[in-house]
């Protein structure tokens, strides 16, 4: 079957019923189709035709325990975005009362002081229920899939391997892993690059060429703590600072932000198909092309 939404019930089904279902590529499928015409008869012919000739394109389908561990990275992602849209409203009410203190505002004294505002009936109950209610339930909820998160990154060897890379964290780490599967079905970073979306778009013809945004594809969430974590990183290693410094002077800080987030998803990758740490990477792969390293150099890939 082609690869499409809100069909995983037909995958357990046909697991039950021990059906070996092969899920393809629904764009290949739809470009190595000759008529213009399409039925679901003709679209069961068109797929039969393309196993009997050994050309369906067949993807990966991750596990069911993988799927699982996603919706928990999900999960407590939604949950910060619902915590920053209610912090930031009630950032608001504050600074329509005058009071302008940031951060702080979400520590004790900054909270007393947000609560002892007289407000309107309507604004005060607003406040009330987005501050006593909402916030408060948020807050110990995310607490405890961090947690949970934590525990699950603690138990997988490769998520903990990648972890020793400076700004990468549990969640990063996790969701790498998860949702890379196997790391020998990329051969290079650039494949990684355009599974994830970390690609510019390109529109060339001729001697004219165009490259415009990257086509974010792939997995919104893992391409978002890439973004994030390489920003951190970007402080910690002096030499992504000064390249990411010098790109920002440059094509501006946004492009720069991308720019390192592929960096440090091609790190990352080689890393887990290398089955290295951070300290192994500094040690083999810094110093490409001495003659002092010459034997290891050939057997490892360049970032």
């Amino acid at each position: 079957m082609e690869a499409s939404g809100h069909a995983r019930w037909f995958e357990r089904l046909l697991a039950e019923l021990r059906f070996e279902l092969w899920i393809g590529d629904a764009a290949e499928i739809r470009a190595r189709r000759v008529r213009k015409q399409k039925t679901e008869r003709q679209d069961a012919q068109h797929i039969l035709q393309l196993l009997v000739e050994d050309r369906f394109p067949q993807i990966w389908v991750p596990s069911w325990e993988n799927r699982d561990l996603r919706q928990l990275l999900w999960h407590r992602h939604r949950m910060v975005q619902a915590r920053t849209r209610i912090m930031n409203q009630l950032q608001a009410v504050a600074l329509n009362e005058g009071l302008r203190c940031k951060k702080k505002l979400w520590r004790q004294h900054g909270r007393e002081q947000l609560e002892s505002f007289r407000l309107a009936p309507w604004a005060s109950r607003r406040r009330e229920d987005l501050l006593l209610k909402l916030l408060d339930q948020l807050n110990p909820t995310i607490a405890e899939l961090t947690h949970a998160i934590e525990q699950e990154a603690e138990k997988c060897p490769e998520a903990r391997r990648l972890m020793t890379h400076p700004g990468v964290g549990a969640l990063t780490a996790l969701a790498f892993v998860l949702i890379i599967g196997r790391a020998e079905r990329f051969q290079c970073g650039k494949q990684i690059a355009c599974y994830m979306g970390l690609v510019p778009v390109e529109d060339s013809s001729g001697e004219r060429r165009r490259l415009g945004h990257i086509t974010k594809q792939g997995n919104s969430l893992l391409r978002f703590l890439l973004v994030e974590a390489a920003q951190v990183t970007v402080r910690a290693i002096p030499q992504w600072r000064s390249k990411y410094f010098h790109l920002a002077m440059r094509r501006g800080r946004k492009i720069a932000k991308v720019a390192m987030a592929r960096k440090l998803a091609v790190r990352l990758f080689w890393m887990m198909r290398q089955e290295w740490n951070y300290e192994q990477v500094q040690k083999f792969g810094s110093r490409a092309g001495q003659p002092e390293n010459r034997l290891v150099c050939q057997r490892t890939p360049s970032y």
